[in-house]
Parts: C-alpha cells; structure tokens; sequence
C-alpha cells in the first residue's frame, strides 16, 4: 500500500530542495528521517516534516507499522513564481524570481 503526504506552496527553490530529496528515495522510514535530521539546510527541515506527516499518515489513516515502511518518491515539483523588481542603474528594473516549490513524500509497505 502506498501513502502520501504533500506540502505545497513551500519558500524555496525546487532546485535546492531536489538535492535533499535525492538522498531519501529507496530508503527506510526510520533511516530518512535519521538521515535527514543532520542535513543542515532549510530543505532538510522542510521535507523532513513532509516525512513525518506521511509517515503519521501510514499509521493513523492505514494501520501500517513504521518499521516496514519504505521512502518510495521523494519528488519536488514547482510551484507558482513570484515576479519582483529591484531598482537599477539608468532608470531599468532587474527581475527578481521567488520560486516555490510542492513537496511529495510517498511512503510503500512492500
């Protein structure tokens, strides 16, 4: 059985958050998270959250045991941009770009 937990709308780039999850996938539950709790970055906190929310999801939603858990995806996709300028020489404007991101946990007990 597969279960998931999603955190949408999260302040950071998905580029600096695909580094951590890359490090989760194919991992057992209890080992991600032990993993993930010495990473320090903001990514590292963010989906480590996203990690205990489905891992609460398996065993309050779906009686599944923590030990046999098992990270199956740890997928960050893009969420929408938020489009800033900033003041620059001769009257022109820089874009400045503040990337959101979606993060998925999915959880497998197989």
């Amino acid at each position: 059985m597969e279960v998931r937990a999603v955190t949408k709308y999260v302040k950071i780039t998905p580029q600096k958050a695909r580094q951590v999850a890359r490090l989760l996938q194919g991992k057992k539950a209890a080992e991600a998270l032990g993993t993930i709790a010495l990473i320090p970055r903001k990514a590292a906190r963010l989906l480590e959250k996203t990690l205990r929310s489905a891992i609460a999801n398996a065993e309050n939603n779906h009686d599944l045991d923590r030990s046999s858990l098992i990270v199956k995806e740890a997928v960050v996709g893009a969420g929408p941009t938020m489009r800033r300028f900033r003041a620059k020489a001769r009257g022109m404007a820089g874009r400045i770009l503040k990337r959101t991101s979606h993060l998925t946990i999915v959880l497998s007990n197989e």
